[in-house]
């Protein structure tokens, strides 16, 4: 079968990287971006001890934890150059700090669902975080199941001399949500899978997401009447 045109196109614009004028061209926008990416790592650092603080407030008044876990990822300098090329930007430092908010990265793993609304409204109500961007995959869950909430927010990091304002992807997901889409990921995202199996799971893959919603729902109804009680 004839690949898409769009498909060749892209194909054709990444292996460019390899050519002697674009390794020099990459190896000249890496240098800089150490320093950058330094900075998306303390942006990481600052979201993330607020969240712990917020985990241990909660934990003090309700004895409870509302945070399960957090992971953090930062992007590779690989990932960042693949994702210019796609979107055909510069390699330049400007380029990445305007059109690119997902380089660094929060997961906050919680409990249940409600815990996920707390915590990001607590996350948004401070004075030093800007909400940019908001996409909702709980209340409107993507095609394949996928549920999530994430947030783009900004935050000051304070350096030596200055004040730099850095943007940090936040994802919300319950334990249940964690687990289907880690699975998920790994199931759908092999190279050899065919076009034929990749069908056949689809829909299977979309009523797990669904039994996933519902223990979500139910386990949070078993919480609230425990509470109320």
């Amino acid at each position: 079968m004839r690949e898409p045109e769009s498909s060749q196109i892209l194909k054709d614009r990444f292996a460019d990287i390899f050519d002697d004028r674009s390794i020099e061209t990459f190896q000249k926008f890496i240098a800089p971006s150490k320093d950058l990416m330094s900075c998306y790592r303390c942006a990481i650092m600052e979201i993330e001890t607020k969240f712990r603080v917020l985990d241990e407030r909660f934990s003090l008044a309700h004895d409870r934890n509302p945070i399960d876990n957090i992971q953090s990822r930062l992007k590779s300098p690989e990932s960042i150059r693949d994702k210019l090329l796609r979107k055909n930007l510069p390699f330049t430092l400007e380029a990445i700090e305007k059109n690119l908010f997902d380089i660094a990265g929060l997961r906050i793993v919680c409990s249940f669902v409600d815990d996920i609304y707390m915590l990001a409204d607590c996350l948004l109500q401070q004075d030093d975080i800007t909400l940019i961007k908001r996409k909702d995959y709980i209340q409107k869950p993507k095609e394949n199941g996928y549920r999530s909430l994430h947030l783009i927010v900004e935050v000051p990091i304070f350096l030596q001399d200055q004040k730099k304002l850095m943007k940090v992807e936040v994802q919300f997901r319950t334990i249940a949500m964690e687990f289907w889409a880690s699975l998920e990921h790994q199931l759908r995202y092999k190279k050899s899978l065919s076009s034929d199996i990749v069908e056949k799971t689809t829909e299977r893959l979309s009523r797990c997401a669904d039994l996933s919603a519902h223990l979500d729902m139910q386990m949070q109804e078993i919480k609230d009447m425990i509470e109320r009680e």
